[in-house]
């Protein structure tokens, strides 16, 4: 059996936290929930995190503030930012995926997330070319 992929789940909205964790749970995900950008970046040092879904906007450290940290701290590490009061991110972010809260169905979402973890993982092998013999030319 494959180990869970682990999902750093971040909003101070208790009950979208809730909805959330239950659906990636569902799919198998391991959840980490977290209502304040604070302990999101505390649960993020401790490691095992394989991607960052966080709400935008938040008291303290924001979603924003919350990608740029954990971007510092593993470049490689994908993240989702998720907002209700923006339609459209105009600022910079380092997020990978910005979605509109209420703008998309959980299955996009969902395909986001399995997407991001897909790039991160890289191929799930190498790539090996059979060797060629090398031509020889011959003057005759």
């Amino acid at each position: 059996m494959k180990p869970k992929k682990t999902i750093l789940c971040v909003d101070d909205n208790e009950q979208a936290l809730s909805i959330r964790k239950v659906m990636l749970e569902t799919r198998g995900y391991r959840v980490i929930a977290c209502n304040t950008g604070e302990a999101a970046l505390e649960a993020f040092r401790r490691g095992g995190v394989d991607l960052v879904l966080t709400d935008l906007i938040m008291p303290g450290v924001d979603g924003s503030r919350l990608i740029e940290e954990v971007k510092t701290l593993s470049p490689q590490t994908p993240a989702v930012l998720i907002s209700g009061r923006v339609k459209i991110y105009e600022r910079d972010t380092l997020a990978d995926v910005f979605l509109p809260k209420g703008m998309y169905e959980p299955a996009e979402l969902l395909e986001k997330i399995r997407l991001l973890l897909v790039r991160k993982r890289g191929p799930k092998r190498p790539v090996e070319y059979p060797m060629r013999p090398t031509a020889r030319a011959t003057v005759a």
